[in-house]
């Protein structure tokens, strides 16, 4: 969960459209006429990966001089602390760009409003009915494409998905053309998810609509990247201390960002091939990079590090054995199930992951990496499992991720520590995880929703169950240096 704002004292002035001219020089301000924007974007889901890159594309729209046209309402879903923390400030926020070697602080201006859907429901529906908004786009958990499983009032939406079905509802009825629907989220093919969601809220309601939608709305696929951890109080001070800025909730990230879109947007939707995103005829090959090696190899480094006394990636990676474990991970067990990929050199993207995992300035928490485990094993280390199974290749650097994550669901680590472990279905899997010990039978048996085949797969099951009986024999420090050893006389034999 990201900190909310908490009061401090000020130390410069408080960001807002009227202090933008006393901001000092170290911190880039927007100089387009915000008045000018056109609201044709409504974002679902807002967040601090949102307004640290979907956002900061489409103010590089208006601030490079290419098109005013793609302003920002934000719709915030479950809380109001971002909209309480952003309207007094005029929707303007600071995004700081940070490595070893510098913080880059830009303020954002093209969110122009910030709702919340419980307070603000007329609001929200009449932006997402407004015949100028052109695209909605969605930063929202995993979980949330499963809302079409519920019954829900179209008259009083209350999931994304019934917000999109109720407001394409009512352009059908009114006569405006309906909107594009782009996912941002790290789901599986997350535009036809979206498309499934939606559909699925409205057969509930009306067929003839359902239909109307599938035939009349786009759902282009796409694939994000920028690593962006949770907003904290330091960064607050940070700003107000050295730039004189006051700003309730900035976020940090690093200088790297990507966005690759389905060339599915529609002569009139915005230009973002202008601002360095890549729109390709299929979103598939970056997608299965990505969250393989990025989103896989996160996974693993939170797991693995953690385990090893770590609590942030930066202090991780500086550890040899994290890295090399890592690096021998996505070199000779992820990448070689990759096809290609148009445009990229897979060896050179997975060097460029190792040294942003190792961003001191950026320290995303292993905490946060290791949350909702039961969502992420089984999209981003579980595939290549199963693809390494099927072919016949090696797979040990990450059977002992899976592992440590089962060890890691017990709840205390390997000195008897306590974790808050932070996962939806903890009070199912941690009993599993605790009753089998050393032996994770009774997880995978249990939750085969997690782990698919693999969990009739008496192989794999004992190769875990052997880096669990290794961890708590040898310590994980050993076991990690034992695997990595093997798996480098395998690659030079």
């Amino acid at each position: 969960m990201p900190h909310s704002p908490t009061p401090q004292a000020p130390a410069g002035s408080t960001l807002a459209d009227a202090t933008l001219a006393d901001l000092p020089s170290s911190i880039a301000v927007p100089t387009y006429d915000r008045s000018a924007l056109t609201p044709s974007v409504v974002h679902l889901g807002v967040g601090g990966f949102h307004r640290a890159h979907q956002a900061v594309y489409l103010d590089d729209l208006a601030e490079q001089g290419i098109s005013t046209d793609w302003g920002i309402t934000g719709v915030s879903l479950r809380r109001p602390a971002m909209r309480d923390a952003l309207v007094p400030q005029d929707g303007l926020y600071t995004v700081v760009e940070r490595d070893e070697r510098f913080d880059r602080p830009r303020v954002i201006g093209a969110l122009q409003r910030c709702l919340f859907a419980g307070e603000d429901a007329e609001e929200v529906m009449a932006a997402l009915t407004d015949r100028r908004t052109r695209l909605v786009t969605l930063t929202l958990t995993g979980g949330a494409y499963d809302a079409g499983e519920d019954d829900e009032d179209l008259d009083r939406p209350g999931t994304a998905f019934g917000w999109i079905a109720a407001a394409l509802r009512r352009r059908r009825a009114d006569g405006t053309p309906p909107f594009v629907v782009l996912s941002c989220d790290n789901v599986p093919e997350n535009g036809a998810a979206a498309r499934r969601a939606t559909l699925e809220v409205a057969r509930r309601h009306d067929a003839d609509l359902a239909g109307w939608i599938a035939e009349a709305v786009r759902f282009p696929s796409s694939v994000v990247d920028r690593i962006t951890p949770e907003t904290t109080d330091d960064l607050r001070a940070l700003l107000a201390e050295r730039h004189g800025v006051v700003d309730q909730w900035p976020v940090a990230t690093e200088p790297f960002r990507q966005w690759i879109v389905e060339d599915a947007l529609g002569v009139d939707g915005p230009p973002l091939d202008q601002v360095g995103v890549q729109l390709v005829a299929d979103v598939a090959p970056y997608e299965r990079m990505k969250k393989r090696l990025l989103n896989g190899g996160h996974s693993a480094l939170g797991y693995v590090g953690y385990l090893l006394g770590h609590r942030d990636t930066s202090g991780a990676m500086a550890d040899p054995l994290v890295h090399d474990f890592l690096d021998r991970l996505m070199a000779d067990e992820v990448a070689p199930l990759l096809p290609e990929v148009p445009g990229i050199d897979l060896d050179e993207y997975r060097r460029s992951l190792l040294r942003r995992f190792a961003n001191p300035a950026v320290g995303d928490q292993l905490a946060r990496l290791c949350g909702r485990g039961s969502t992420k094993v089984p999209s981003y280390l579980l595939p290549s499992i199963e693809e390494a199974r099927e072919r016949g290749r090696p797979h040990e650097l990450l059977t002992l991720a899976v592992a440590a994550w089962v060890r890691y669901l017990r709840g205390t680590d390997l000195e008897g520590r306590e974790i808050a472990i932070r996962d939806a279905r903890l009070d199912e899997l941690q009993p599993l995880a605790q009753e089998g010990g050393d032996d994770p039978a009774p997880l995978f048996e249990r939750t085969d929703d997690v782990f698919g085949w693999l969990a009739d797969d008496p192989m794999l099951v004992r190769s875990v169950e052997r880096a669990l009986r290794a961890l708590e024999r040898d310590g994980l420090r050993c076991t990690v240096e034992a695997y990595v050893r093997a798996e480098a006389g395998r690659v030079a034999a």
